[in-house]
């Protein structure tokens, strides 16, 4: 196998982002001309918008509306200039009326976005660090590749775990000068806030420790003149807290807010903070409004709004209280989160809530793990007490629906999100959709029928019935944990007829398995002192050591959707009983009939290296298969496979002896060690004893021929026989003579020799060096997996790193 594409997981969201807009709910436009914020229509037909981030109302206020109005006709409708060179006449009355609000100086950037492009570089010094909470809004995530570019260190935590972010802050201490902790106040997606006091407690242990806080869904409905959630608790802005606050959403306006108390770093942001100083202004009319929206929050109206607010969010939690719904935080914030796990439950209750005339939110990844899809409900004054009494009634049979249309349960949803267990009574009965089938899940392969089982996956790669053999005996009672795999096999019948079978297992891989080399070199550092460091637990199809179809499915069941909804439900029982961290179902083709129902099911499709496949066997001699390759592949074979020939020394072994077999595993080491762009554990020498043993392995074993030399084994091909396929699946190097001998080309050439000396229809040389083995004939294939992770904060933890990292290449 070969690194992956860097570029996969923004093709992976693409692709989760393309099925929900397929799906109807998202890139969705409002219709009509125009919009009153209790009823949103869309497509002709109106709604009650629960989805506004408007809490407080004030984007429809007339006399903000008037306001800016009235600017446009005096100013214009921009004011295209940098504002460091000259502000138009609004702004400065805007500045003192939030200096006001905070009571300190402000900064006013055009959206909090560039806010944070703005400060983060300004504010955080070359000898700093960063510490990232792993759901801090994106654009604090994104404002934070640039620090990675000038060498700071940035780290992640997991969300509000203060025990990691006070050993992160002890580890990075020790280096710089201070370390900033960047975190939202209230969270976008949960409605959960920041655990600020105990922030601060940590400020005062750790004078090092500076806070940075997007506090935008905190403004307004809450706080000392809408100041906000962080202001709510802290009364005054401390100098180690710096603040991102807004004049969007419930502001009513447009622009951000940027609070300091340090004058050193005021200055040095106003000055010259990137965005700030190169980007345009404030449009008139948003300074306009923004200023009206100011005076309301100067007066006692911002509290009487406040309130209407608490009231409508209060009688929401009172309503739900009342039901079985699935709420993920328990809070006061305007932000309510209706779990559905999976991403087919999540489209399904939102286009019937659509339906019946509500529009909510989809949250869905990469904004939440993919398996912790839901409803995102946010409450404003916009929505009367009866608005909401409609919307809790429409969600509890909607709810109900969605989950029968999609064949899931309250039960199974509590457990992705890992709530409390349903009442029995609430769980979807699982007979309804196995009772037609005969499931079998056993742990050993001994216990599934030979015959049955080479029948539908024998002759494909090493996972025949003897091979899988092989693998259990190999990776069971190693010393080593890495090398402990749990077997699971899998066989689902409709009147005694297979229709779908596989094996999975289960065991630790290392996180950054496809990631970039340099991310790998980085990590083995730490590894030495800590060799699990960044690993986990992960359920795969097939194994690490295997490649090819490892699902088998009959298509031409009627009933084959069903079968594989069964063992959707396998998977999660064997994630739940392995406390296993991901789901990997892998090697699958681009083009596969699968993607839309694992993407359904909360599985992310990931990019994966091409694998080589050669069936071209129309030929009776070497020279006949020379002369059947290209033009171009000739002039190869005779410069970089032909010139060696007369150089080296190449047997067949049905099997080595003591000290060849230590030779080639030592040099199939060198190989593994070589190649961090597929980082895995080492696989232990009984694999290697086990395989040398067995009648269905054998080793092309290339040695140097020269007479001069002392002979030497410099590389071997491990081999495996299945029916006629044959499978070189491990490969032995030593890259000391390599290039001198054409040692990696001498085994290609050779191992598709000895296929069809064997008279084999097939190779299956899997993944890695495609170009190599297209130069011989081989065809490349592009693969996909489909992962499904617990949650998102490994995944991002080695995004960080491997921006860190990129400095490296």
């Amino acid at each position: 196998m070969a690194k992956i594409k860097h570029n996969n997981f923004l093709d992976s969201v693409d692709d989760v982002m393309v099925r929900a807009k397929e799906e109807g709910v998202l890139h969705l436009y409002a219709s009509g001309s125009t919009l009153s914020g209790r009823y949103m229509e869309i497509d002709g037909t109106k709604h009650y918008h629960f989805g506004t981030t408007g809490y407080l109302g004030l984007e429809q206020d007339p006399r903000l509306k008037e306001a800016a109005i009235q600017a446009i006709r005096d100013c214009g409708t921009q004011f295209p200039l940098s504002k460091s060179y000259i502000s138009h006449p609004l702004y400065e009355e805007l500045e003192q009326q939030m200096a006001t609000i905070y009571n300190t100086p402000v900064i006013i950037t055009k959206n909090s976005t560039l806010g944070h492009l703005a400060v983060l570089p300004a504010a955080v010094r070359d000898e700093d660090a960063v510490i990232l909470d792993h759901q801090v809004h994106w654009s604090v995530h994104h404002a934070t590749e640039v620090l990675k570019s000038r060498g700071i260190p940035v780290e992640m935590i997991r969300h509000n775990n203060l025990n990691m972010l006070e050993e992160k802050l002890r580890e990075l201490g020790q280096r710089a000068e201070k370390v900033w902790y960047l975190a939202d106040g209230v969270y976008s997606m949960y409605g959960d806030f920041a655990p600020i006091d105990e922030l601060m407690g940590l400020v005062k242990k750790y004078p090092q420790l500076h806070l940075y806080f997007d506090d935008v869904h905190g403004m307004s409905w809450k706080g000392k003149h809408g100041s906000g959630y962080v202001m709510s608790v802290l009364k005054e802005l401390p100098k180690q807290v710096l603040l991102i606050g807004t004049l969007s959403k419930t502001f009513g306006a447009s622009g951000a807010t940027v609070v300091t108390t340090d004058r050193k770093l005021y200055s040095r942001i106003k000055n010259f903070g990137g965005p700030l100083t190169f980007s345009a202004q404030l449009e008139p009319a948003s300074v306009a409004a923004a200023i009206t929206s100011s005076k309301i929050h100067l007066s006692d109206e911002i509290y009487e709004r406040q309130q209407d607010l608490q009231n409508r969010i209060s009688h929401f939690n009172r309503l739900l209280s009342q039901t079985d719904l699935p709420l993920i935080d328990h809070n006061d914030s305007p932000v309510h989160f209706i779990g559905t796990g999976t991403p087919a439950t999540g489209y399904e209750l939102v286009k019937l809530m659509m339906q019946d005339g509500f529009y909510t939110n989809l949250g869905i990844f990469p904004a939440v793990p993919v398996k912790n899809t839901g409803v995102r409900i946010t409450i404003s004054t916009h929505n009367e007490l009866e608005d909401i009494t409609g919307l809790v009634d429409a969600l509890s049979i909607n709810y109900k629906l969605a989950l029968e249309h999609t064949q899931t349960s309250l039960q199974r949803v509590r457990r992705a999100f890992k709530l409390p267990e349903a009442k029995a009574s609430d769980t979807l009965d699982a007979s309804k959709y196995t009772g037609r089938f005969q499931v079998s899940l056993e742990s050993t392969i001994t216990s599934i029928d030979k015959q049955l089982w080479n029948t539908y996956m024998g002759g494909k790669s090493i996972y025949d019935w003897e091979g899988l053999r092989l693998l259990e005996e190999s990776f069971g009672g190693n010393e080593d944990q890495e090398n402990n795999w749990e077997f699971r096999y899998v066989v689902i019948l409709h009147n005694q007829e297979p229709v779908l079978m596989t094996y999975l297992t289960c065991a630790l891989w290392k996180d950054d398995i496809f990631s970039k080399k340099e991310v790998s070199a980085y990590l083995e550092k730490e590894r030495k002192r800590n060799p699990y460091h960044l690993t986990s637990r992960v359920l795969s199809l097939g194994s690490l050591i295997t490649e090819g179809d490892h699902l088998y499915i009959d298509f031409d069941h009627t009933d084959w959707l069903e079968a594989l909804n069964v063992f959707f439900r396998v998977l999660e029982d064997l994630e739940r009983e392995f406390q296993a961290e991901m789901i990997v179902l892998r090697d699958f083709r681009k083009d596969n009939p699968l993607h839309k129902h694992f993407n359904l099911q909360g599985f992310v499709r990931m990019d994966m290296p091409e694998s080589a496949r050669f069936e071209q066997f129309d030929w009776e001699s070497s020279a006949d298969f020379i002369s059947s390759l290209s033009k171009k592949s000739r002039a190869h074979f005779r410069k970089d496979i032909a010139t060696f020939q007369e150089h080296v020394d190449v047997q067949i072994r049905p099997s080595l002896n003591r000290v060849e077999l230590r030779r080639c595993y030592k040099l199939y080491k060198k190989v593994k060690k070589a190649n961090l762009g597929l980082n895995t554990f080492t696989y232990p020498f009984q694999l290697f004893q086990n395989m040398n043993a067995h009648s269905a392995y054998e080793f092309i074993v290339l040695c140097n021929d020269d007479d001069d030399k002392y002979r030497l084994i410099l590389g071997v091909m491990f081999c495996y026989k299945s029916g006629k396929t044959y499978v070189p699946n491990l490969i032995g190097l030593d890259y000391e003579y390599v290039n001198e001998y054409g040692v990696y080309r001498q085994l290609l050439y050779h191992t598709i020799l000895r296929a069809k000396e064997l008279g084999m229809e097939r190779i299956d040389f899997g993944m890695t060096a495609g170009f190599e083995k297209r130069k011989l004939g081989a065809e490349v294939i592009e693969n996909v997996s489909y992962v499904q992770v617990r949650d998102n904060y490994k995944l991002e933890s080695l995004g960080v790193l491997q921006g860190a990292t990129d400095k490296l290449s």
